[in-house]
Parts: structure tokens; C-alpha cells; sequence
């Protein structure tokens, strides 16, 4: 963990302490993250410091601290039992004014700049909402919040955007009792609310039961945009990724692209599952079989480029003559002399102003048809045609559907 526990004045003349999390450029918005029933664990200070990577001065409160300071505790049954024995004594009331003082404490860091919003997971979620409502807070996260229906009445008091992330299958919320949530929350048009179906409670808590990884990834990209939409920093990814792209295939110099990617990134390239995950096998992999495979003529056409909160779509034609063994495109196959094109689409997610990883993918059939390796002969496959296609709409459709024929003249 890269932050440290600092203190906090109570509003009524007590201390308390807090997680700080800060960013490597030193300032950023403010954002508060508020615990499961568990205090301030693991799980709590390693999202701050994922947040802190993104730009924000984080604090995460010790809100058992009027029960006993320095609660932590971990996912066991015992565990588990002590939890919801601090949750069920916990005073709503003051756990909301001590939300209000850590944001007051944020707001007068001298590292803070801007607004500051509130993240909260399980216990946390309920007092999202409830700080959303009752606090100056510029923007909200709730993750599967318990027991949000006893306080329908405070929805009408939210004031800030926020978004809401709900287990489909949280067995601490039935479908009934969160389609009663839904209907309150969406007569509010600064609300978004999300359903993540077959997901149980906590599905973005890697360490417990219903962890669900491609839930959590979702739900995290929808808070970042709310972030990034409400407290910034906004970052031009656009150039961060020109930059990248620049030193991997113009100058061909890796020492010059490791600095564009976050401490420990990682690269797939989805049809021949080459990359790397970590700073050392990734450096390994750009080093002596990327940056230096692509062939001499190698060219990059950009199609199209959609740019989000946390990332970029990159649509593009990949263009080169097979004149050396291209470890990451063809692995084991010696070069043919064959020229090729063929559609990519490169998934580049961000976090903060760095490359956090790379999704790149292709259609493998139609480099190997144009390579001469593959018969397209009875295949529902094609060579160079696929990227005539796309870049020409008028062309053909339909070429390699045998049935298409049958259908002609049929109304529609």
C-alpha cells in the first residue's frame, strides 16, 4: 500500500483516523471511499490507491471508530460475525457527519484541488446515498448499498449526480425490494442506475464468494466516467496513445514505451494469446519479440477511434509484407514474403495518464489466407477482401453465405 493513516477532527470534538491515498503528480479532485462492514482493509486501501493511480486525493474513513478505532478485519466467518455486529450498532446519523468532516478535512488538504466525490461499497453504499443526500458532496457511487428502501424518502434530497450498481441475484436485496429502489431512483434525472445480472452481494470484492471479474470491470469503467464527468482530471488519451503507438512502431524504442504504461501493465493479443503481464515480462516481450518482429513495410491505417473515460476503441488496418518471423502475429511461422492487411481493433485502457493494458484483436483466418497457409476453399473465410470490405461498403456482402441465393425476391 502506497498511502498512510492520517487523523480527523469530528465535527463534535473528537478524532478519528482515515487511509490517505495520494497521486504520483502530487494534486488532484477529492474522493472519499467508504467501507463494507469490514473497516478499513485490504480490499479499501488497495481501491484508494487504484483511485489515488487515476488522479485522486482519496481518504477512507474509520467509520466503526466510535465502537472501537482501527477496525480491520477479513471475509471468514468469524470475521464476518464481529462485521455485523459493529454494522448493527452503528449510528447512521453521526456516520453521516463524519463522512461530512472527512470531506471538510479533504476539501482543506492542501493537495486537493476542485470537487470531491464519494465511493461506497455495501454499508458504504447505503451512506453514499445518504451523504449524497444530506451532505455537500459533488457526485456519488453507490455499490450494492443494503437496506436502501428504508430511506426511499431521501432520494427527493439528492442534489449531485450519482450512479448506482446493483447485484442482480444480492440475496441482502430481492428483485422486489430493488425494483421499489429503481422506480424511486429514476424520477431523479441525475441518477444512473445499473443492474448487473447474476451477480450476488460484493461482486467487486475479488476476496469474496460472488467476486465477478467482468461485472467489476464494467462497474468500474461506469464510476470513472461519472468521475471524470463531475471532478476531471481529464486526461487526452488521444495523444497518450498516439505517443505509444509512436515509439512502438516509428522510433522502435522500448525504453521509450514502458514510461507510457502504468507500473504493472499487461498486453493481450487475443487470436495468439502473446503480450505480457507485469512491467518485466512486458518489457521482455516489446524487447525481443514486438517492437523489432514487425516487418520493415509495416503500416497502420486508422479506421475509426472511440475515445471514453477510461479508454480508447482503435479501429485500423494492420499492413505488412511477412518478411521475418512475427512472433506476436504468426508465432513459429518462418516468413513467407506474402504481403497482407487485415482489420484490427485494439481495446487500450487507461488509468490515470498512463496505458493500463491492451486488448488487440484480428481475424487470424484471413492472415493466413493471404499468407498462403490456408485454403479458403469451403470455408466461410476470406484473405485481403475482408479489409477491401471494410473500408468500401458498396462491395459485396454476403460472398461466403451459400444460402444468400434463396432468399432473393422473398418479401421483406
Amino acid at each position: 500500500m502506497s498511502g498512510a493513516m492520517i487523523d480527523i477532527p469530528s465535527r463534535d470534538g473528537g478524532r478519528f483516523s482515515a487511509y490517505l491515498a495520494k497521486p504520483a503528480q502530487g494534486s488532484g479532485p477529492g474522493l472519499v471511499l467508504l467501507q463494507e462492514i469490514f473497516g478499513i482493509n485490504g480490499y479499501m486501501k488497495a481501491m484508494a490507491d487504484r483511485y489515488a493511480e487515476e488522479g485522486y486525493v482519496v481518504l477512507v474513513p474509520d467509520l466503526f471508530w466510535r465502537m472501537k478505532p482501527g477496525v480491520v478485519l477479513g471475509y471468514d466467518e468469524a470475521d464476518l460475525a464481529q462485521a455485523l455486529d459493529y454494522n448493527a450498532r452503528l449510528d447512521l446519523p453521526l456516520a453521516v457527519t463524519d463522512i461530512a468532516a472527512t470531506i471538510d478535512a479533504l476539501r482543506a488538504r492542501p493537495e486537493q484541488a476542485g470537487k470531491v466525490g464519494t465511493i461506497g461499497y455495501c454499508l458504504g453504499g447505503k451512506l453514499a446515498m445518504l451523504a449524497a443526500a444530506r451532505t455537500d458532496v459533488d457526485c456519488a457511487v453507490s455499490y450494492y448499498g443494503v437496506g436502501l428502501d428504508a430511506f426511499i424518502d431521501e432520494v427527493a434530497s439528492i442534489q449531485c449526480p450519482m450512479v448506482f450498481h446493483f447485484a442482480g441475484e444480492d440475496a441482502h436485496c430481492p428483485a422486489h425490494v430493488r425494483e421499489k429502489i429503481q422506480t424511486a431512483l429514476a424520477t431523479r434525472p441525475q441518477i444512473e442506475q445499473y443492474v448487473y445480472a447474476g451477480c450476488g452481494h460484493a461482486f467487486a470484492t475479488p476476496e469474496r464468494e460472488h467476486f465477478d471479474k467482468p461485472a467489476t470491470m464494467m462497474a468500474y469503467s461506469r464510476t470513472l466516467a461519472l468521475l471524470r464527468k463531475i471532478l476531471g482530471p481529464i486526461h487526452d488519451l488521444n495523444t497518450l496513445w498516439e505517443q505509444h503507438c509512436y515509439y512502438e512502431f516509428a522510433t522502435r524504442d522500448v525504453d521509450a514505451v514502458m514510461p507510457t504504461m502504468v507500473a504493472e501493465p499487461y498486453v493481450n493479443h487475443v487470436p495468439t494469446m502473446t503480450g505480457g503481464v507485469g512491467h518485466d515480462q512486458l518489457k521482455r516481450f516489446y524487447k525481443y519479440h514486438f517492437v523489432d518482429s514487425n516487418p520493415a513495410d509495416t503500416r497502420l491505417i486508422p479506421i475509426s477511434r472511440t475515445i471514453g473515460a477510461d479508454r480508447i476503441v482503435d479501429e485500423f488496418v494492420f499492413c505488412a509484407t511477412h518478411d521475418r518471423e512475427i512472433d506476436w502475429l504468426l508465432p513459429g511461422l518462418p516468413p513467407t514474403g506474402k504481403y497482407f492487411e487485415v482489420p484490427m481493433l485494439a481495446v487500450v485502457c487507461f488509468r490515470g495518464d498512463k496505458l493500463y493494458n491492451e486488448h488487440i484483436y484480428w481475424d487470424q483466418a484471413s492472415v493466413l489466407v493471404q499468407i498462403g497457409l490456408l485454403d479458403p476453399t469451403g470455408l466461410p473465410v476470406a484473405g485481403i477482401q475482408t479489409t477491401r470490405k471494410m473500408v468500401d461498403e458498396t462491395l459485396p456482402s454476403n460472398a461466403l453465405m451459400p444460402n444468400w441465393a434463396s432468399s432473393e425476391g422473398k418479401p421483406t
